[in-house]
């Protein structure tokens, strides 16, 4: 995947240097490193590029696809059997050059949701009022309209009445809980016709 550069202001990339035994040598530290070391840095938000100490070549992409097989051997599954095996199986496939754009735009569009989660909780704590009642209202709401459509077969229409905390700043929220539930009415009616 391209990396895009690093805005004017930002840290450089530590280089990291990985040698023929295996071994890894952070040049900023002048210490050798773990995979364990990388995973952090990458967690922290550190940019770092590994380069085969060598040839010079860069070879990070390699480096983080390893410290992606080793989490996933410790037991921590964050990629599904089912996504694996699509992934292999675009690899070939005549549309295998829009994947890695498309993971990194659903990547972007998933940290953003994250992020507008948190302050949102924030947000709730912070005004006295408690975020799991509200969470609770807005999941029996979805719940409510999932059921609704599933008696109906329909998906509401964007002028459904909406409660008034709903109306009140949630209106990307709304539209967000329609697309899931029109993927979901998807999934459903292809689960009916197998």
């Amino acid at each position: 995947m391209p990396t895009s550069p690093a805005p004017e202001g930002d840290v450089a990339p530590i280089i990291i240097k990985k040698y023929a035994n295996r071994r890894l040598y952070d040049t900023e530290s002048s210490s050798y490193i773990t995979l364990e070391h990388l995973s952090a840095m990458t967690r922290k938000g550190r940019e770092f590029k590994v380069v085969d100490a060598k040839s010079g070549d860069d070879i990070t992409h390699s480096v983080l696809t390893q410290i992606i097989v080793e989490e996933e051997n410790r037991g921590t599954t964050l990629l599904p059997v089912s996504f694996l095996r699509q992934l292999i199986a675009m690899y070939g496939d005549q549309m295998q050059a829009m994947v890695p754009h498309y993971l990194e735009a659903s990547m972007e569009a998933f940290r953003r949701n994250q992020e507008q989660v948190r302050s949102t909780m924030m947000g709730m704590m912070a005004g006295g009022s408690n975020p799991f009642e509200a969470l609770a209202r807005q999941n029996m709401a979805m719940m409510k309209a999932a059921t609704d459509m599933w008696a109906t077969g329909a998906v509401p229409k964007a002028d459904t009445p909406a409660e008034p905390a709903a109306k009140a700043g949630a209106g990307e929220d709304v539209k967000a809980l329609k697309e899931e539930l029109r993927a979901l009415q998807a999934k459903i009616d292809n689960l009916v016709k197998d």
